[in-house]
């Protein structure tokens, strides 16, 4: 597959889905036929019906003594039929425990060919009179840890800045953003942080938009714009970086940015960065911006409201779908509402099947790509180019229509995202819509919620429903008073957002207790964040976890946290 990509290859691809999905597969089990996990179910053929007879659908529990064989040292044909020369390594704030997954440079060539895809649809919307302009987006990469033989040990996109097929992108593309590549291959996430603002800043005139892998680290640059803004603007009013960026190429390649000293520029931020409220601060400071690009589906959809906040309600665009274990597909309306956002499956990245959710323990009721049904629910099943063969990703999709032959899919929510009490189940759509319920509560004050997560506390008898909230002020100088009565009806409009099961338990015979909201510390979701990144994630890719009830020490750092609580005063009335 070349790595070029134009509107016309979405078109072709997305018109011969089926063929495309059968050569996939195809070529997928030619490779791997031999390898010792295939060659279980297979004996050695490449036939595709009799794989989707023999071959199981599985979790990572059932793949991971292989992974961990590999990894160990043992040549990759355990479980792949390709070289497997590193491993890409989960957030593990979605509900489990971190895994790895064998990859080579084909998942990266496959992720760019997708970006480059997804790129062509955001020109097609957003250009406009030949001025592409610059992306200001604050990417970044940490140092890869290693197996024990000595593989690296990756996030996907640290993974895909830091190959060859990145660095030795087209020419033309290499200007694409404000920040050169040494400062997004600077492996201080402070100092990486810092410069992609000095670069962003001097380049004002050109930022057409701005961005960043999730939501999450967009809001976490805003914050740290807040910090460091008066000393970004002592830097171009001297045109020279602060001693403490010490990482050498890093400097060297923002200062030849940087140039000379610009005082009327220092002064112009300066005035933006003074002013009483940072509503709007993005389109005060890039006045050229057209649109926010970053992943706002899931659980990142809670950033939607303070993301609007900053930027003016610019467009919130977001982009692509993928995970560890694949990339899936790309948003080809990149215009529409955060809620309407639906990924278009690319089928020439992996082969694909579909679960419906109303399964029942049928494994025979899966599907192929081109046979879902318009409306339904499915968990997605990969076969991969690198060893996972019929793999449950755990994420669940709706039909939402199609894009050509192409389903276009929903994000929904995680499988294994839930709270539950009793013999109610919440689930991570459930949480979300009841987030947003709440902050229209909370915009009636002088607040807005920057964070949240939750979890079901069984302490207590009975147990109960319990959030962690982070607020700040809308004001510049952050102070602000919280008001109880609007914390209460917050935490009303919580459960009022839950079901009927949750109701019943809640108000009939008292079986769940009032729903209780813990205000943190601000900076609180900042340290947990730290947490989840010690264990070895990536910042760049790291998202709030929505329950954290499998972490006794994610708990901990929050609880330690905690300003004061307020609890809902009444059951939510039953729905009629």
């Amino acid at each position: 597959m070349s790595p070029s990509s134009n509107l016309m290859d979405l078109e072709e691809l997305t018109w011969n889905a089926k063929q495309i999905q059968e050569d996939v597969l195809e070529e997928i089990l030619t490779l791997n036929a031999n390898t010792e996990y295939l060659h279980r179910f297979l004996k050695g053929s490449s036939d595709k019906e009799l794989s989707k007879k023999n071959v199981p659908v599985v979790t990572y529990e059932d793949v991971k003594p292989y992974i961990e064989r590999v990894a160990n040292g043992e040549p990759s044909d355990v479980i792949s039929g390709g070289p497997i020369t590193k491993f890409l390594r989960s957030t593990g704030t979605s509900g489990g425990k971190q895994k790895i997954f064998p990859v080579n440079d084909k998942y990266t060539e496959k992720l760019g060919y997708v970006i480059a895809l997804q790129s062509h649809a955001l020109s097609k919307h957003f250009d406009s009179g030949g001025e592409q302009g610059k992306a200001m987006e604050f990417h970044c990469t940490k140092r890869p840890s290693e197996s024990p033989s000595g593989l690296p040990i990756t996030a996907v996109f640290s993974s895909f800045f830091m190959s060859d097929y990145f660095k030795n992108r087209p020419s033309k593309c290499s200007s694409q953003y404000t920040s050169p590549d040494q400062v997004i291959l600077c492996p201080d996430y402070k100092q990486s942080m810092y410069c992609h603002f000095l670069c962003g800043l001097v380049q004002r005139d050109k930022v057409v938009s701005v961005g960043a892998t999730f939501a999450f680290v967009l809001v976490r640059a805003i914050d740290f714009l807040k910090n460091y803004w008066k000393e970004l603007c002592s830097n171009i009013r001297s045109g020279n970086v602060s001693e403490w960026i010490t990482d050498l190429d890093c400097r060297t390649a923002v200062s030849n940015i940087l140039g000379g000293a610009n005082t009327i520029l220092a002064d112009l931020i300066e005035q933006e960065c003074n002013n009483k409220s940072w509503e709007g601060i993005i389109t005060r400071l890039w006045t050229k911006a057209r649109y926010i690009e970053c992943i706002i589906t899931g659980q990142m959809s809670q950033y939607i409201p303070i993301l609007d906040f900053y930027s003016n309600k610019l467009p919130l665009v977001s982009t692509t779908y993928g995970s560890s274990e694949s990339t899936f597909g790309m948003n080809v309306d990149p215009l529409c509402k955060p809620q309407d956002v639906s990924y278009t499956f690319a089928p020439n990245i992996s082969y694909f099947e579909f679960l419906p959710v109303d399964h029942e323990g049928d494994m025979a009721s899966i599907v192929d790509l081109v046979d879902v049904k318009l409306g339904c629910y499915y968990e997605p099943v990969v076969t991969n180019y690198f060893g996972l063969h019929r793999y449950l990703i755990g994420d669940i999709l709706q039909v939402t229509g199609f894009y050509n032959s192409t389903p276009q899919f929903r994000f929904v929510h995680r499988k294994n995202v839930v709270l539950s009490v009793r013999s109610e189940t919440t689930t991570e759509e459930e949480l979300l819509k009841a987030s947003a319920n709440a902050t229209v509560v909370l915009e009636s004050s002088n607040l807005m919620l920057v964070g949240f997560t939750c979890y079901a506390d069984i302490s207590t008898f009975p147990g109960h429903y319990v959030f962690y909230w982070e607020l700040k002020a809308k004001g510049v100088n952050n102070v602000f008073e919280i008001d109880k009565n609007v914390m209460v009806k917050c935490c009303s409009a919580l459960e009022e957002s839950f079901g009927e099961v949750y109701k019943k338990n809640r108000s009939e015979d008292g079986a769940i207790g009032a729903l209780e909201i813990r205000v943190v510390q601000q900076g609180t979701f900042d340290s947990l964040m730290e947490y989840f990144v010690s264990l070895g994630g990536s910042i760049a890719q790291y998202k709030t976890p929505l329950c954290i009830n499998s972490s006794s020490e994610a708990l901990a750092v929050l609880e330690n946290k905690v300003l004061t609580r307020f609890y809902s005063e009444r059951p939510p009335p039953l729905d009629s």
